[in-house]
């Protein structure tokens, strides 16, 4: 088919070629006719004159012989014809003026015609020097269109190329699209066999804990009426009294064996036997908890979050004035930076989809470990309470938890069907909450490694903070959210006028800090559900849709970093700017994470370079 168009455009080229070169014969043919036509006229006349010039010479020289002649006979018979020849002398005269008047007439008219022939030939010229200049033109033109002609079966082969892979696109395509079918209708009915599986499985445990119970319950009562029975037998039968028996003695009347005291206020003394009472029966408690679960008060991992917590609390905090140490934390772009509980350890997430941790050390942060199994770019971080496992989420639609002690991958949660822009851990540090550009948040169970719940958030959800039971997120369509875990429903919305950037709570969890791509940074006091505080200050711009900002450890400080590469720091007490730190980044600043024990900030960018500062 290939060839066949190549061909049939060949043959199409020759015929232009010939069309055109018939153009240009027809052209030049015209030009001749009228040019000729307006020349021909002239060249007559021009002929003529030469004619008429060439009869007056010869006409002059018929004369001249003439004259000759008649001289001669003048001179050989002056007498006889002297009378005829004066008549004869004027007549040549009048000839001879005559014929010079005529003959000047002729030379005016020939300079008039040369005249006309030089401005003609002149004219020749300057049409020859256009025809030269419109036959280049034709030229340059021709090639142009050869060009062209070129491109344009460059470009026609390119469509047809364009066409197959976009039919073959179409295809795989719909391919695709039949298999998403197949398995979106697979998922709903997995989904449904699950939910009718765990509503039959809570209907039997519930039977089951029923059943359990009215046991235990006869089981109880056998063993109440047995003991009852053995008491009343021990209360008939007589026992020897000594008299240092320290025994009391209850009547029956005094509530058999109840050990209430007689009226008269002393207790009486009987024989009895020591019998203590059965502790209640496990079975009970047991089922009861492992139907509903027992709340713990030590996280998965064997740490308790209380310690962290107290020790995360900072009474020293400095507002840094000088970049310590400026240092290429990645190759490419560092999205993610966050301290851990000690402060010890710095953790840095990067477009080369790894993780590192850095050791802080006398203001110099030195290279401890690097955590690798990341498919894609990581774009958030998070350590537990105890400083043990850290928590990244991806752009290859996971999040992943690794130790930090030996930098091992532990687990790897998959569901989400976009980016994972955000993870983190709850407070039980036992389940963990995700958000994704695919509109979900997921709440995951790391002790049965599987997603709990999954909620439908309606746009991208860029990052996310927790407390107790209680989730916010920010979101692409500028709202934070706050869910109940319990109820998975919206308890409220906030509505702000840019984009959600980040979120973060301060130390006592009762204020939210929010940026957005307005270019504000706003406290939203959580107790009222109102922004309490709004900060902005001249050159301060939000850099992406993903940037970090932070509250210091005591809640009195705010940090964020902007477009331009400049830190800036804002007094919370009396919301005005505090700090601009300028010197450390030479393009955009992703993230800011200030270190718990309030010595250090440390801030990424966009290009490849980490910056601590301090105000040492």
């Amino acid at each position: 088919m290939v060839l066949v168009v190549f061909q049939s455009e060949e043959m199409a080229g020759r015929r232009v070629e010939c069309l055109w070169k018939r153009h240009v014969a027809e052209q030049l043919k015209q030009r001749d006719r009228v040019q000729r036509q307006a020349f021909e006229e002239i060249i007559h006349q021009y002929n003529r004159l030469l004619e008429r010039s060439d009869l007056q010479a010869v006409f002059s020289e018929r004369l001249q012989t003439d004259k000759y002649e008649q001289q001669n006979r003048h001179d050989l018979s002056p007498g006889v014809d002297g009378g005829r020849s004066d008549s004869l002398q004027q007549e040549m005269a009048q000839m001879r003026i005559k014929h010079q008047e005529e003959l000047t007439d002729l030379h005016k008219k020939r300079g008039e015609l040369a005249q006309n022939v030089i401005e003609l030939n002149n004219q020749i010229q300057h049409k020859d020097k256009e025809i030269q200049s419109n036959e280049a033109k034709m030229l340059e033109y021709q090639q142009q269109i050869s060009h062209l002609e070129g491109e344009c079966r460059e470009l026609r082969n390119s469509l047809a190329d364009l066409e197959r892979a976009n039919q073959t696109l179409r295809d795989e395509y719909d391919a695709l699209q039949i298999t998403f079918n197949a398995l979106d209708e697979k998922l709903r009915k997995t989904t449904d066999d699950n939910l009718e599986l765990v509503t039959r499985w809570m209907a039997e445990k519930a039977q089951e804990a029923n059943k359990l119970n009215a046991e235990n319950e006869k089981d109880s009562r056998r063993r109440q009426a047995k003991l009852q029975k053995e008491l009343a037998d021990a209360a008939k039968e007589p026992l020897p009294i000594e008299p240092d028996d320290d025994i009391e003695v209850l009547s029956e009347d005094a509530g058999k064996g109840t050990g209430e005291t007689s009226p008269g206020g002393q207790p009486s003394r009987t024989p009895s036997k020591r019998t203590s009472q059965p502790p209640p029966p496990a079975g009970l408690l047991d089922s009861i908890t492992n139907i509903f679960g027992r709340r713990r008060s030590v996280n998965s991992f064997g740490t308790s979050p209380e310690p962290a917590e107290a020790a995360s609390m900072c009474s020293d905090v400095r507002v840094p004035s000088t970049a310590v140490h400026i240092f290429d934390a990645h190759d490419g772009e560092v999205n993610a930076v966050k301290f851990s509980p000690g402060s010890r350890l710095l953790a840095t997430g990067g477009m080369d989809r790894r993780v590192k941790l850095w050791e802080v050390v006398s203001g110099h942060c030195e290279l401890k470990g690097t955590l690798t199994g990341s498919n894609a770019g990581i774009t958030s971080i998070e350590f537990d309470s105890a400083g043990s496992y850290l928590l990244a989420a991806s752009n290859d639609f996971a999040s992943r938890i690794w130790t930090v002690d030996d930098s091992r991958l532990r687990h790897t949660l998959t569901g989400h069907s976009g980016k994972v822009l955000s993870a983190r851990f709850l407070l039980d540090n036992a389940r963990i909450v995700s958000g994704s550009y695919d509109r979900t948040l997921k709440l995951w169970d790391l002790r049965s490694k599987v997603c709990m719940k999954t909620v439908f958030a309606g746009s991208s959800c860029n990052d996310i903070v927790c407390t107790e039971q209680c989730v916010m997120s920010g979101h692409f369509d500028k709202k934070v959210r706050f869910w109940d875990i319990r109820a998975e429903s919206i308890v409220r919305e906030l509505e702000l006028l840019g984009r959600v950037t980040s979120l973060d709570l301060n130390h006592d969890r009762t204020e939210l800090l929010v940026c957005s791509r307005d270019d504000l940074v706003k406290i939203i006091d959580l107790r009222s559900n109102a922004v309490r505080q709004t900060f902005s200050a001249q050159g301060f711009k939000c850099g992406s849709d993903f940037t970090r900002v932070t509250f210091s450890p005591d809640g009195s400080y705010v940090a964020a970093g902007s477009a331009d590469g400049v830190l800036y720091i804002w007094n919370v007490l009396t919301g005005k700017l505090d700090k601009t730190l300028d010197k450390g980044h030479s393009s955009a600043i992703n993230s800011v994470s200030w270190s718990p024990s309030g010595a250090y900030v440390v801030s990424v960018e966009k290009a490849s370079k980490a910056v601590l500062w301090s105000d040492m």
